[in-house]
């Protein structure tokens, strides 16, 4: 049995609804508040994305997807500095959009507590790498420095989900970043 034409571009709704998600959490959005602000009606929203949990689950990968090319790069800059430097410069720039909710969905919604684990072991990662081409004195001084700028991305999400400047955010990004070996 062939349903009716959806009357709404798919794409644009899961955008929409990401945005949703991003400003005001999972637990912070009902189906009647994202269906009104698509403009379609519950059944339809339904129809197209299952429950909430999985139009959530979708709009989460939107946006992981968009993380993970960031966090790629940003990894793979030559040095643990240049990591490090580009790391918190992404942070400062995606937490503070214009076109976007501050803050980080990734770090704001408990329902992606594994997804906040897969980052920060990459970034432990990259860093141990550090150690291994002499760029920290010992392992242990390579995962210190991941925690702590670990730490630095998580309070710059915060941060900007209270409210803080891309300005204010800048200046916790340089102080953190001092913290970080000169390149040899």
């Amino acid at each position: 049995m062939t349903g009716r034409p959806r009357l709404f571009d798919r794409d644009v709704a899961l955008d929409s609804a990401m945005r949703e998600f991003w400003a005001e959490g999972f637990d912070g959005v009902t189906t009647a508040k994202l269906a009104q602000k698509l403009g379609i009606n519950q059944p339809s929203l339904y129809g197209a994305f299952g429950s909430k949990s999985e139009l959530f689950h979708e709009a989460a990968q939107l946006y992981i997807r968009g993380l993970d090319d960031a966090l790629r790069a940003d990894l793979a800059r030559s040095s643990i500095r240049a990591v490090t430097e580009a790391l918190l410069r992404s942070a400062v720039i995606g937490f503070t959009r214009d076109d976007a909710p501050h803050g980080c969905l990734v770090m704001r919604e408990p329902r992606l507590a594994t997804r906040r684990e897969q980052t920060r072991e990459a970034i432990r990662h990259r860093f141990k790498a550090g150690a291994v081409t002499d760029e920290f004195a010992t392992a242990a001084d390579a995962e210190d420095m991941a925690e702590h700028v670990n730490g630095v991305l998580a309070g710059l999400a915060a941060r900007a989900l209270e409210g803080a400047t891309r300005s204010e955010l800048e200046s916790v990004a340089r102080v953190a970043l001092s913290a970080v070996p000169l390149d040899n």
